[in-house]
């Protein structure tokens, strides 16, 4: 759980970098990531707590293993679902609150079974302990993202 806390921390102190964007890095800004990261983990960590412990039947899935196993997700090989898509304009009172909001979800996971499932359109369906990592690799994911659009010299809107 710390581990997810300590993930939102960076989020949160990339706000501020909200308005850059590097389109040899990425076709949006670091707001883009920073609210889509949120999104995902308030939609998943809802779905988690609204879950039937009881339908939870593990199964192998080879992406999921894969990626697991290397611990990274590879760029450019998923497409995000429309729920977790963010609007145009993303404001720092929204991504602060979004924030707030997504701090409160990760407090309730440890109470949850460990049985509470969420299923993935890539990796299939997926109980807490694999959810948890999956929302750290995610979010590690869109991190190396922002730092690199942050750091490469050639910041620029077009």
């Amino acid at each position: 759980m710390e581990a997810l806390n300590l993930l939102v921390n960076q989020l949160e102190n990339n706000i501020d970098s909200k308005d850059v964007v590097n389109k040899q890095v990425s076709q949006v800004d670091v707001s883009w990531h920073l609210a889509h990261s949120l999104k995902v983990l308030h939609n998943i960590i809802k779905v988690l707590q609204s879950s039937d412990p009881a339908d939870y039947r593990w199964r192998f899935n080879r992406s999921r293993s894969f990626v697991y196993f290397i611990n990274f997700i590879p760029r450019g090989k998923g497409k995000a679902p429309k729920a977790v898509i963010p609007a145009e304009a993303i404001s720092k009172d929204e991504l602060h609150q979004d924030i707030a909001t997504v701090r409160q979800l990760l407090n309730n996971l440890q109470h949850l079974d460990a049985k509470s499932n969420f299923t993935h359109p890539y990796f299939g369906q997926l109980n807490l302990k694999q959810t948890k990592k999956f929302l750290a690799l995610h979010t590690k994911h869109h991190l190396k993202i922002i730092e690199d659009i942050k750091n490469s010299n050639t910041n620029f809107t077009n």
